[in-house]
């Protein structure tokens, strides 16, 4: 792929980003996953340092969570145990954090490497002496800190123990268009001396994303003509029957895996058993997960429902603690559309206004739309049934309740909300580390 504007391909951007990161910072540490971006930014990070004699300033991370494949082990092992024995810092967590997790309503995360739950661990620590473990952690820990955070936290302590730190996180533009959006965005702001390819955590720690412009082919073209080592569980993929987009490699209780998990059982037999004990709901979201039934595509109620029913019938087989929580975002939610409204396009309105919506249009400008052309929407009814709109999702309705459910999506971002204090300030977090990267 051609880096636009330039006569350079994306290797060559690369390097020529990394050259600028080892002769700025006295350490690069890179975060790796055992996913095919981070497999290959490690690579080129290792390749660059060893050609220009800078291996004492490479580190690497890991965070394992425990529910994995066992490929992504075996390539874990290789990375800490076989390869790059050159390079003296390297870190192999096996934390008690909290993880996100999707696959059911009883609970919103879970928490691998849990000592009170050893019984049920999908399999034992890894073998290595780059090991740290609750038991051996260099700095004070509270289980159950969120895992977002401890690697923002782990990150420091590295940079506060070893110096001015550049983290190296292999992300890429088009893995998906949020994605696109956090490295196009124009409000960009905290760059280290204007590379944009880079952000601030604080004063001795940076996040730098080299390879943010490649894309998928660019990531095995890399790997096949540099011979590099890499997760074969993409290889069981292959013989799955995925296109190289659809391979991924995360948590099967995270979101972004469950429409693979069902794959768990016929790629890892052996770990299978494991994991429908691990952690509630993992086998039906194998089973159902990516379909209409978890809300993925275009869902369909009972016909003897309306969407209004349906959501009432979903909330009613619901924990009463996940219950409550959608009741009350509901109830805000309709406060919030006839009372205050939110401001949309003329193209939505007019959409809304040939379904027969009752509605009130004003030109009061929205502070959280810099978009002058749109107008604020108030509903004169309640919440509507379904609509026909293109912009589905934007739009209050009852179906939309019941894909928010179906999701578990228990913080309510289908419908719109915004973060609480603490997902707030989440939030920020995240902008700060993914911002400026054009």
């Amino acid at each position: 792929m051609k880096i636009y504007n330039r006569d350079i391909n994306v290797y060559e951007a690369t390097n020529e980003r990394l050259k600028f990161i080892f002769e700025e910072f006295e350490n690069v540490l890179v975060a790796f996953s055992t996913g095919k971006d981070s497999g290959v930014m490690m690579n080129l990070a290792y390749d660059y340092a060893k050609n220009n004699d800078m291996l004492h300033k490479l580190a690497i991370y890991y965070q394992d969570y425990e529910a994995i494949y066992s490929e992504s082990t075996l390539y874990a092992e290789r990375v800490f145990n076989e390869h790059y024995l050159d390079v003296e810092k390297k870190y192999w967590l096996c934390m008690p954090v909290k993880a996100s997790c999707s696959v059911t309503m009883y609970q919103d995360g879970w928490i691998p490497w849990d000592a009170k739950e050893e019984e049920i661990w999908t399999r034992p620590f890894p073998k290595s002496k780059y090991l740290y473990t609750i038991d051996n952690y260099p700095f004070p820990f509270k289980k159950g800190t969120k895992a977002f955070d401890f690697r923002i936290d782990f990150s420091k302590y590295f940079a506060d123990k070893y110096g001015k730190t550049a983290v190296l996180v292999g992300i890429r533009a088009d893995e998906s268009l949020s994605r696109l959006a956090i490295f196009s965005s124009k409000h960009r702001i905290k760059l280290y001396k204007e590379k944009k390819y880079g952000t601030y955590v604080d004063k001795n720690t940076y996040a730098f994303y080299p390879i943010y412009d490649w894309n998928t082919e660019d990531i095995w073209i890399a790997n096949s003509k540099f011979k590099y080592d890499y997760n074969k569980t993409y290889d069981l993929y292959y013989m799955a029957g995925l296109s190289i987009s659809e391979m991924r490699i995360a948590s099967p209780f995270h979101s972004a895996g469950q429409g693979h998990l069902r794959l768990y059982k016929e790629l890892d037999p052996n770990n299978w058993a494991k994991m429908i004990s691990r952690v509630n709901g993992v086998n039906f979201t194998a089973i159902y997960g990516g379909t209409t039934l978890m809300g993925w595509k275009n869902i369909k109620k009972p016909t003897h429902f309306t969407w209004k029913e349906y959501a009432n019938f979903l909330l009613s087989t619901l924990p009463d603690v996940t219950r409550n929580k959608f009741l009350r975002k509901i109830e805000k939610s309709q406060w919030h559309w006839k009372n205050q409204g939110g401001a949309r396009t003329p193209e939505f309105i007019e959409q809304l206004k040939k379904e027969g919506v009752k509605m009130r249009v004003t030109d009061k400008e929205s502070p959280s739309v810099k978009v002058n052309t749109h107008k604020r929407l108030i509903f004169i009814d309640e919440m509507m049934d379904d609509t026909g709109v293109d912009e589905f999702k934007k739009c209050p309705s009852w179906k939309r309740v019941c894909v928010t459910i179906l999701k578990n999506d228990t913080t309510c971002m289908y419908m719109g909300f915004s973060r609480t204090k603490a997902q707030e300030e989440k939030k920020k977090q995240i902008i700060n580390q993914y911002r400026n990267l054009l």
